[in-house]
């Protein structure tokens, strides 16, 4: 039982530090956001609200200047300043702005928060496992190599979720009758919107590349309504 309990303690580490977390968030959150008023963009949303079967989307703004969209913890939907200043500008459409809410949305409806608490312990436990037992056959450089495998499984995870909101998003775009032609143009947009490289390779990505989630997107329109 003895050599089990570095692993307990690395899963009980883990949630401890996703309760705080969660907390912390919301309390930033809380502190710097405020619920957008936008009519153009409530059209869209009380369409998707229509959609759903649900009285209103209520969407956040998050007073942060790196463009963003997100998911709380609690269920509530932010966009950031950065993104809402690039909408006002005409960088970003009001039909790219909703494929955000929509992305958002799916990872709400499809439980990613509460799963990355389940993923997050199981990686640490992963992780502390493995530094135990590579770190005996390879001193120095094993508990290295147990961070990187962690590192991997946890951006696989991450990608995973990304498309599964992707395919939510396109879903309830296509039936809200907005489409899925701006999800699809924005993401032609996103690396200059917020800055990215796009240099590092896809499997180490927290998020999947732009052109295969435009071909996931594509490839669910056509299964979708057969064209």
């Amino acid at each position: 039982m003895l050599k089990f309990t570095p692993i307990l303690l690395a899963i009980l580490y883990a949630l401890a530090m996703y309760r705080f977390s969660v907390w912390r968030t919301s309390k930033e959150l809380d502190s710097k956001s405020t619920e957008l008023a936008d009519p153009a963009l409530r059209k869209l949303t009380d369409r998707m609200a229509q959609a759903l079967d649900l009285e209103r989307i209520k969407v956040h703004i998050y007073e942060i200047d790196p463009v963003n969209g997100l998911a709380a913890p609690d269920g509530r939907i932010f966009i950031t300043r950065g993104f809402y200043d690039k909408y006002r500008a005409g960088e970003v459409t009001g039909e790219e702005m909703a494929s955000v809410i929509a992305h958002e949305l799916g990872h709400v409806a499809l439980g990613h928060s509460r799963r990355r608490m389940i993923d997050f312990s199981g990686q640490n436990a992963l992780r502390t496992a493995l530094a135990m037992i590579l770190g005996r056959f390879i001193p120095g450089i094993g508990v290295m190599i147990a961070n990187a495998l962690a590192s991997l499984l946890a951006a696989g995870l991450s990608r995973s979720d990304e498309y599964e909101a992707d395919a939510y998003a396109s879903a309830l775009l296509i039936k809200s009758g907005i489409g899925t032609a701006g999800q699809k143009s924005l993401f032609a947009k996103l690396d200059a919107l917020t800055g990215s490289t796009g240099r590092a390779p896809a499997w180490l990505m927290s998020h999947p590349k732009t052109a295969d989630r435009v071909a996931a997107i594509e490839a669910n329109e056509a299964k979708w309504l057969r064209v």
